[in-house]
């Protein structure tokens, strides 16, 4: 078994590369990402390694950067596009929600769409407006496209290959706060397919649920459970659509409560669907109410006020203990 020790940022940068040594059709596209290596520098290096006919800078055009992947994929290619930041993608956002999600069902399964659209998201950096965001809602509402939010360097290295083999179109959305820690990635075998949920710490009292950044937020919210008595199941989503239920609904059913948390607004948001959906189907297994805890309805803040904005541990755990209060 082989197994390296590398931050999130650049295990994504070892699963583009041996997408790109494994498929010749597989290029890369987006702005400042060959010379630069992105603001990221998530593609550092592989410009020179592999050429700029297949890792290609664009111009300041997010629009341009995803209909020119569709064309691209319309004869044959795999484009991989990278969207500068979250905010950034709207744009685009006509394209891929008009053009991109739709191709493959206009042409009745004729034609498929094997785009991977790269969007860093979320807070935590203190960046300025447009620069923290989390719009995933908004992707997993369109049918067509595929949504999948990686929490760990593992699932980075893994998840961006898988997204490269699939022939529909894949928005793969990074939490920009997870590029620098660390973590050990298995380079033999991918532990999970990439529609996959994955439970990330046991527990017997009560099921926390998230994706993205906000796994880590859930962890250390479970240790801080523990210390106090109160044992917290931990599941990361990592698909966000399609969604794998199954152990989300195993982990409820056996503790009979959930909280669920996430960066993004709580009105119509990935949570809330998860949420409707546990009670949909575990409605008999439930102590309590799902319960969930999120970024406030409104514009995302000035950096200064992203600490009060984005949910921490003590949010989290209060959730858990109103859901214990039942």
């Amino acid at each position: 078994m082989s197994i390296e020790t590398m931050p999130f940022s650049k295990a994504l940068n070892a699963g583009l590369r041996k997408a790109m040594e494994d498929d010749p059709r597989v290029l890369l596209m987006g702005e400042d990402i060959g010379r630069l290596g992105g603001v990221f520098r998530v593609t550092e290096g592989l410009q020179r390694d592999f050429g700029a006919h297949r890792v290609l800078d664009t111009p300041l055009a997010e629009s341009g950067i995803v209909g020119s992947a569709i064309g691209l994929a319309m004869a044959g290619f795999r484009p991989v596009c990278e969207i500068q930041f979250d905010g950034f993608v709207w744009p685009a956002f006509d394209q891929i929600t008009s053009q991109l999600a739709k191709v493959t069902n206009r042409h009745e399964g004729r034609l498929s769409m094997p785009v991977v659209i790269r969007i860093p998201y979320g807070g935590h950096i203190g960046a300025v407006e447009h620069h923290q965001e989390s719009p995933e809602a908004y992707f997993t509402h369109t049918p067509g496209l595929r949504v999948v939010s990686p929490s760990t360097p593992n699932d980075a290295y893994w998840m961006i290959q898988e997204a490269c083999l699939s022939n529909d179109p894949v928005i793969f959305m990074e939490p920009k706060s997870r590029y620098w820690p660390k973590g050990e990635v298995e380079l033999d075998a991918s532990a999970l397919p990439l529609h996959a949920s994955r439970v990330v710490r046991r527990g017997t009292d009560v099921t926390l649920v998230g994706h993205g950044a906000m796994v880590t937020t859930l962890l250390q919210a479970a240790a801080l459970a523990e210390s106090e008595g109160t044992g917290c199941e931990v599941i990361d989503v990592r698909s966000l659509s399609p969604v794998d239920y199954g152990p989300i609904l195993d982990s409820v059913r056996s503790t009979g409560r959930m909280v669920y948390a996430q960066e993004a607004q709580g009105f119509t948001s990935l949570g809330s669907e998860i949420a409707a959906t546990v009670m949909e189907r575990a409605f008999y297994a439930l102590e309590a109410p799902v319960l969930r805890v999120s970024g406030f309805d409104t514009p995302f803040p000035p950096a200064k006020l992203e600490g009060v904005y984005l949910p921490d541990a003590d949010r989290i755990l209060e959730a858990v203990d109103r859901s214990l209060a039942y």
